[in-house]
This record gives C-alpha cells, sequence and structure tokens, in this order.
C-alpha cells in the first residue's frame, strides 16, 4: 500500500479508534467466560452457532494472504492464478472427507487440540509428538506471514518513514492482537472474526464496483494484458501451457489436503456446538471461494494491467496501488478505503490470533502437559498457555522485523502446504480405517517430512523455483508418506493376526 495517500489525522482517529475497539471486544468476551479452563478459554465452553462458526471458518480460510499474497500472485502470474479458486474450493471438499466424524469424537472424548485426537486414535505418544511438533512449525510460518503482512499493511500507510512504519506497524498490533486473544480466547477471536467478516465481504464487493467504475470493464484489462503478451512474450493473459498446468494441479491436490488440517480449522470443527452446525457453516463455505476469490484475481488483473513493472516482495503491496485510486476518486471512496483499511488491518490480527491460540495450545497441551507436568490443573495449564502465547508471539515479531525484504508471502505459503500436507493421512485414513498402525503412520510421516525438506532446500538439479516438473515438494512426498503408511500397517497387522494364531495354538496344545 505505498502509493496511498497520505491519510490526515481524522483518518488515523478513526483506524485507533477501530482497533481499539477489539480491546473492548476482549474485555466483553473475558466477562462472558464461565470457567477457568482450557476447554472454555481455547474452544469457547459449548461452542458456537451456525452464524459464529461460519464466519469464523471464513476468516480462517481467507486471511492476510488473500488480500496481498493472492493479489500479488495474480500481479506476477496473471489468468493462471485463477487456480486460487479451485484450491479454496478444494479445502471445503476435504473438510467433507473428515470434519463430521472428527467433531463426533471430539463432543464424546473432550478433545482440545489436534494432539487429542491423534493419541486417542492410535495410542501412540511418538506419533502424537511428531504430529504437534509439525503443526506448531506451520503455525510458526503461518503467523509470521500474518505479522509480515501486518507490517507491509502499515508501511504502505506510512511510505515516508518506511522501514520504521513496518517495525513499528508489526510491534502495535501485535500488541494489540495478544491483549485481546489472552483476555477472551477464543470468544474474542470468533467475534472479532465475524465483525471482520462482515465488513470486508461488503467492502470488498464495493471495492471491486468502485475499480470497475474507474479503469472500465475487466474485458478492457484482459486486451490491455492481451497486446503486452504479443509484445513481450508474457502469458498473463493466455491459456496455461503443460507446465501451468501441473502447477494448477499441484495447488489444488497439496491446497486442498493441506489447509483443511490448520490447526485453528481443526479446532473450529471442534468448537462447532452440534452436528448440524457444522454442515450448516460448510454449505454456506462451498459457495464462499467463487465470490471471494474472483474479487482477488479481478483486482489482481487490474493492477497488472495499469500498473506494470513491480517484482518480487513488492508485487505483495500492488493493492495498494488500486486502493489509492479508489481513495482519491470520491468522498466516497475515501471513506470505503479506511474501513477497507481498517478491517484488513484487524482481520489480519484476528486470524494471526487464531494461529496463536492454536500454537500456545498445543505447546500447552500436546508438548508441556504431556511430556512435562502431566499433574498440572486446568488454571494452571491455562496460565501457562497465556505465558507461551506472549513468548511466541515475542519471537515471531522479531523474526518478522529481520525478515522483512527476505520472502514473499506465497513462498511462506508453499512451505506451509509441504508440511500440512503430510499430517493428511494421520487424520483421514485415522477416521476411516481402523486398522491403520500407528507406528507406520509415524514412519511415514517421517519420511514424509524429510523428503519435502530435502526437495525444498536440497538445491537439487532438478528442482526449478521451488518445485519439481512444478510440482510442490510435498505434494511429491506425500506418495512415499501414504505408501509407508499403508504397506507398513497391512505388515504389522499381517504380524499380529500370526502372532495370536500363535498364541491360540499354543494354548490349545497346552
Amino acid at each position: 500500500m505505498n502509493n496511498l495517500a497520505p491519510l490526515g489525522i481524522g483518518s488515523w482517529l478513526f483506524i485507533g479508534c477501530y482497533l481499539c475497539s477489539l480491546l473492548l471486544i476482549g474485555w466483553l468476551a473475558k466477562q462472558a467466560r464461565t470457567e477457568d479452563t482450557m476447554q472454555d478459554f481455547y474452544l469457547a465452553g459449548s461452542g458456537f452457532g451456525p452464524v459464529m462458526l461460519f464466519m469464523t471458518l471464513f476468516a480462517t480460510q481467507y486471511s492476510g494472504n488473500t488480500f496481498f499474497a493472492f493479489t500479488g500472485a495474480t500481479y506476477r502470474i496473471g489468468y493462471s492464478w485463477i487456480v486460487c479458486l479451485h484450491f479454496m474450493t478444494a479445502i471445503i471438499v476435504v473438510y467433507l472427507l473428515f470434519a463430521e466424524r472428527l467433531h463426533i469424537l471430539a463432543k464424546q472424548r473432550n478433545y482440545l487440540t489436534p494432539g487429542d485426537f491423534v493419541q486417542d486414535r492410535y495410542q501412540n505418544k511418538a506419533l502424537t509428538i511428531i504430529v504437534a511438533i509439525v503443526m506448531i512449525a506451520v503455525l510458526c510460518n503461518f503467523l509470521l506471514a500474518q505479522l509480515m503482512a501486518m507490517g507491509r499493511a502499515m508501511e504502505g500507510l506510512n511510505p515516508n518513514n518506511g522501514p520504521a512504519a513496518y517495525n513499528i506497524g508489526v510491534v502495535v498490533l501485535a500488541l494489540i492482537m495478544v491483549v485481546y486473544g489472552t483476555l477472551g480466547g477464543m470468544r474474542a477471536v470468533v467475534w472479532t472474526d465475524a465483525l471482520q467478516g462482515a465488513i470486508l465481504i461488503v467492502g470488498f464487493a464495493l471495492l471491486v464496483v468502485s475499480l470497475l467504475d474507474l479503469f472500465g470493464p475487466i474485458g478492457k484489462a484482459t486486451q490491455i494484458l492481451m497486446e503486452r503478451d504479443k509484445v513481450s512474450g508474457t502469458r498473463f493473459a493466455s491459456v496455461p501451457n503443460a507446465a501451468q498446468c501441473r502447477e494448477w494441479l499441484s495447488y489444488i491436490i497439496g491446497v486442498g489436503f493441506a489447509f483443511a488440517f490448520y490447526p485453528q480449522a481443526i479446532q473450529r470443527i471442534y468448537a462447532a456446538r452440534n452436528t448440524v452446525t457444522l454442515k450448516r457453516s460448510l454449505l454456506v463455505m462451498s459457495f464462499m471461494p467463487l465470490p471471494t476469490m474472483v474479487i482477488v484475481v479481478v483486482t489482481g488483473v487490474i493492477a497488472l494491467a495499469y500498473f506494470p513493472g513491480l517484482e518480487g516482495a513488492s508485487a505483495d503491496q500492488i493493492f495498494g496501488s488500486l486502493l489509492r485510486e479508489v481513495q482519491m476518486s470520491s468522498i466516497f471512496g475515501y471513506g470505503l478505503v479506511l474501513v477497507i483499511l481498517s478491517a484488513v488491518l484487524a482481520a489480519m490480527m484476528s486470524t494471526a490470533d487464531s494461529a496463536l491460540l492454536s500454537l500456545s495450545s498445543m505447546l500447552t497441551k500436546d508438548i508441556f502437559a504431556r511430556c512435562f507436568y502431566t499433574l498440572a490443573s486446568q488454571e494452571q495449564l491455562t496460565l501457562v498457555g497465556k505465558v507461551f502465547s506472549w513468548t511466541m508471539l515475542l519471537l515471531l515479531v522479531l523474526l518478522a522485523i529481520a525478515l522483512r525484504e527476505e520472502a514473499s508471502l506465497v513462498q511462506l505459503l508453499d512451505r506451509k502446504l509441504d508440511l500440512l500436507i503430510q499430517i493428511a493421512p494421520v487424520f483421514i485414513l485415522g477416521l476411516r480405517w481402523r486398522s491403520l498402525n500407528g507406528s507406520a503412520a509415524a514412519i511415514g510421516l517421517l519420511t514424509g517430512i524429510s523428503i519435502a525438506l530435502i526437495l525444498a532446500y536440497g538445491d537439487l538439479a532438478f528442482v526449478h523455483n521451488g518445485k519439481i516438473f512444478n510440482f510442490h515438494p510435498g505434494v511429491v512426498a506425500v506418495i512415499p508418506n501414504l505408501t509407508i503408511t499403508i504397506l507398513l500397517s497391512l505388515w504389522f497387522n499381517r504380524r499380529l493376526i500370526v502372532n495370536k494364531n500363535v498364541q491360540k495354538s499354543s494354548s490349545i496344545n497346552t
């Protein structure tokens, strides 16, 4: 947002009041708490109804990456990034494979973290710890991306201050976020999700209408890109070639089977009040990729047509160039941009705080309580979780400041995908195949993680732009992961049957 016109004192007061209202929501959520337990703090006790559950699922799936990284990706790639519509839809399809069964178990057995299901299903502590560590690493990556997006947003609002605005933005917004999250827990996050989601849905619809009014129909922007393709040899408006189609398939499989297993998404499945509530929320969610992703792609295509030349991480800020045009067009446009900016900042904070809550709950329940302090009370564990929240956020804020110019948001998204997709067999197969063995799943998971990391960071000759024949390392690595998990499970089960037959035979002979 570096190209936004300078905001006046009144605008900054509006943004400040809007952000401070989140602290009020946190305080109200604290007053609504019924008991000092981890279940109440992290899952809001009995859970949420269909409207609140839908809004928080929407806010979880469409984070700061949606507005900055995805618009930036469209700017870099062109129409081929319409694949985002397909892979965001794929997430909902994957939910349908496991969400209902997992929710029923969660209500019956009082699950709090994803690790609770893994331990209950497999009775394998090693597998539970491995899953927890992978998810914690993913959450740190996810939270880092949100913090960087917050910093870049504030840098765009204060272009004259540059790095100082980025650093102050990361620190101040993170502080507000952790305060209201610490006060109200899951309730505060979900209530702010509802507020941000409603404003963003309406605000972005009006934004696209304003952009089309300012720049003309999307067909005009497409014609500009087609002419540019003829002159420069680019493929911004062309039919995807074979390599791009392989990359499409990789994103659809990878994102669908990875991002449905965000820990914060799984905990929202737990937090549904009942199965009917979960089904209704997922039904509405199935329609959301179309309007949301079309808005993102149209925005990116218009930016690419009329504001060419940005490269690398700078493309993540192209969103600001378009906002400036709307901002300068009229008083209504100025007000619309001001509301959108406030809501985007708050949505980033709410999304980040959602990840922070899941991160602290897993560190507390799956690592601290399971491995070091099994006799801690609920009050003690809730306090430990809050301490973890502040500590981890401090470390990630420092890292976000250090990495200001080092990585684009899409690169961070790809690394989450590579790790998180390795978790999918543990949940999907575990819920549907009773004979799946925990040791086999652990070996398969470690194999998949190792291969994914080697392919991503091994500087291998056949890896180009972080992909193998345009497939993400994680998508490639999940194949041996799944193969080993299934074959070893069959082998372990066969050995178990043989051993039981031997014991039965010995008992009869005796």
